[in-house]
This record gives C-alpha cells, sequence and structure tokens, in this order.
C-alpha cells in the first residue's frame, strides 16, 4: 500500500493544476454571472491537453491511462469552479464511459474521437418527471420500427440538455416490467423530434446547463443501441465511475474553500494581527482539512481498488462511501469557510457563497446522500432493499 502518486500522475496533475489557474478563473467568474456552457474553443483546448481522453483508449484518441488519474486531472478543474471542469466529468466519469463499455465498436468509433477532441460532449438522460429516484418507474418508450426505434417521452434533469451534441437516453425497449425492460440508445440533439425546455434556474450550478427533453417520434437507428432491453444492471454498473466523479466534483470545491479560508485568514488581522493566530480560526482550518482530505483517500481508494473489479470499475460500496462522505462534508467546509471570511465569504465577488451553493448540488445529483446510505448498508448485508413494499 502506497500513498503516492507516481512520477507521471504528480506531472499529470501538476499539467491540470497549471492550465487550470492560468486559463479559467476568468471564463469561470464570466460563466457564474452569465450563466452559459463552456465554449467550444475552450473545449478545443482541453482537447488538445489531453484531458477529454486521460482514461479513455488511445485507439480512439484518450491518453489510455487509469481512473484515478481521471480524477487527479478532474479535482483541479472542480477547484475553479464544477461549470469548468463539467466537461471533464462527462468525458471522463460520465456518461461518455457508458458508451465505451458498453456500446458497438462502430458507435464508440464515431463518437469517442468526437469527445477526445473537444468536438462533441455526451450528456446522459435519465430522470423524469416521475422517475427520478425511482428510475424504474421511467415511461419513455422505444418502439421497433424496422432497422430503427422510435422514441416518444419526455426527460427531466438533464444536465448539458441543449448544448451537449449526444445523450445517452434511458428509455423502455421491450414490454417486460421494471427494470427488465430498459435499456438505453444515444439519441443527437439534430434529430428530428428532439427539443429542449427552458433553462433551468438553479440555485447553483451556473454554467451548468440543465433543461427538459421532449422525445416525440424520433428516429433511432439500431446502431444507436448502447445497453437492449434487460440491461438495466450493466447501465447502473458504470455508475460506480460516476460516483467517483461526482465525489470528486465536490472534494475540488471543499478543496478550493479550504485553500482560500487558509490564504485569507493569514491576510486578514483583527486586534492588531492576522486572525490565523486565534485558536477558534486554528481550529476551524484543522477541521475542514481533516475532512477534504479524509474524501480524498476514500475516493483514491475506490478509484485504485477498480483495477482489482471484474469489471474494472469501482465497487458499489467503496464509490458510494466515497461520494456520501465527500457531498456531505463539501457543505459543511464551503460552510466554515464563508464563516471564517465573515462579510467577504458572503459577497459574491469573493466566490466563497458559489462554492456553498455549489457544494449543495452534488448530494441531489446522481443519487442523493440518502441513496448512497442504503447502497452502503446494501453491500454491508449483501442484499438490496425493496423500496416498494
Amino acid at each position: 500500500m502506497d500513498f503516492q502518486l507516481t512520477e507521471q500522475q504528480r506531472e499529470l496533475q501538476d499539467a491540470a493544476r497549471k492550465f487550470a489557474r492560468a486559463e479559467l478563473p476568468d471564463l469561470a467568474r464570466e460563466m457564474e454571472a452569465k450563466d452559459f456552457s463552456v465554449p467550444r474553443e475552450m473545449m478545443r483546448r482541453y482537447g488538445e491537453m489531453g484531458f477529454l481522453g486521460v482514461n479513455l483508449p488511445e485507439e480512439y484518441g484518450g491518453l489510455g491511462l487509469g481512473h484515478l488519474e481521471a480524477l487527479l486531472v478532474l479535482e483541479q478543474f472542480a477547484m475553479i469552479s464544477n461549470a469548468v471542469a463539467f466537461p471533464i466529468f462527462e468525458a471522463l466519469v460520465g456518461p461518455v464511459r457508458t458508451v465505451e463499455k458498453f456500446a458497438s465498436a462502430e458507435l464508440k468509433a464515431q463518437i469517442i474521437p468526437q469527445v477526445c477532441a473537444g468536438e462533441a460532449t455526451v450528456a446522459v438522460s435519465m430522470s423524469e418527471p416521475g422517475a427520478g429516484t425511482a428510475l424504474t418507474d421511467l415511461t419513455t418508450v422505444a418502439r421497433e420500427d424496422g432497422d430503427h426505434f422510435v422514441l416518444n417521452g419526455s426527460k427531466r434533469w438533464t444536465s448539458g440538455a441543449g448544448h451537449a451534441e449526444y445523450y445517452v437516453t434511458y428509455c423502455r425497449m421491450s414490454h417486460a416490467p421494471g427494470a427488465k425492460g430498459i435499456g438505453a440508445v444515444l439519441v443527437a440533439k439534430e434529430m428530428d423530434g428532439v427539443s429542449f425546455g427552458a433553462r433551468e434556474e438553479l440555485m447553483g450550478f451556473r454554467g451548468i446547463e440543465t433543461r427538459d427533453i421532449m422525445l416525440e417520434d424520433v428516429r433511432v437507428p439500431k446502431g444507436n443501441i448502447i445497453v437492449p432491453a434487460g440491461g438495466f444492471g450493466q447501465l447502473m454498473s458504470a455508475f460506480g465511475l460516476e460516483r467517483c466523479g461526482n465525489a470528486t466534483q465536490s472534494l475540488g470545491v471543499a478543496a478550493a474553500a479550504l485553500e482560500q479560508a487558509v490564504a485569507y485568514t493569514q491576510e486578514r488581522e483583527a486586534f492588531g494581527k492576522p486572525i490565523v493566530d486565534f485558536q477558534a480560526v486554528q481550529l476551524q482550518l484543522a477541521e475542514m482539512a481533516m475532512k477534504v482530505e479524509a474524501a480524498r483517500l476514500l475516493i483514491w481508494r475506490a478509484a485504485a481498488n477498480a483495477a482489482h473489479e471484474p469489471n474494472g470499475l469501482p465497487s458499489v460500496f467503496e464509490s458510494s462511501v466515497a461520494k456520501c462522505y465527500a457531498n456531505e462534508i463539501v457543505r459543511e467546509v464551503t460552510a466554515a469557510g464563508l464563516q471564517v471570511m465573515g462579510g467577504y465569504g458572503y459577497h459574491k465577488e469573493y466566490g466563497m457563497e458559489q462554492r456553498v451553493r455549489d457544494g449543495f448540488a452534488w448530494g441531489i445529483a446522481g443519487g442523493t446522500t440518502d441513496v448512497q446510505k442504503t447502497n452502503i448498508a446494501a453491500a454491508m448485508i449483501g442484499r438490496r432493499f425493496d423500496q416498494r413494499r
């Protein structure tokens, strides 16, 4: 057991840190103020630097590295803002990985090189007005029609909707009840019958476009099948890595809050000395640091141990522990950072209040903290708990 990063990992982490801190702070502030997604020209810069393909196969334009390397990059971008980090999240731990893991060779060759180059993004379209946590209640239908499926339904809470070119769309592909009838297809934004609702006004997550998606007689080629009916379990297995990415987005926000609080408390003076000289402030900083370090280690454990899993993905137990803990501590750490900064922490110009708002989202997105705790308990007991009975 070695807790040191390799030289290659440190170099990658340093490259991501230098790029993010040199190129992205001004963009992040503008995205927060005006609520727009990462521009295509910057996406191409991400691609040129290799950040969109860290753990994707070399044959498709990726670097072919591991999940831990991907999370090291994601954390550095998330320290600037979740919005500038979101394309990294989607490419390295999100829906692109579902395409890479389960889609046909032809579909992979079509989609993944575009993502690695920053020419396209892929979002996941799961939730519906009547199906969120209870995802198997979804009603979007894919009806077989010759060499196509015809999709009808509506999707809610799709992050990236309207901005992304492609959508991994969960749908009911057979008459089998519950999970047995569910699969996923890749829907292109340009397909006839695809439309989007108004942009959602959220508490945080500015710069991460969120909209409803309406699907009306959308004809999707059968070659766009990612997982057929009955493959719901496969789709869920890919979420071990997504949970680690979600946790890393939380970690990046918390780590940035800690970094800012440490700097601020050494500059701000009260009663003739820096406020860091007061023991109460020291205790706050120490508690913030303990939580950040613990979250990072839980995430790294899940990512490193994925190599020992049959599917090469983080386990439900370790990824759920990492996600749940990081989701909880980011709220505590950012709130503590706001408190030690006083009025400046509450002021929009200084960024800490944004971290508080953004930090709350991750414990809702990708499965709430309560859902993660039921996952943890189920893994410990060795059986799933039926929430319907």
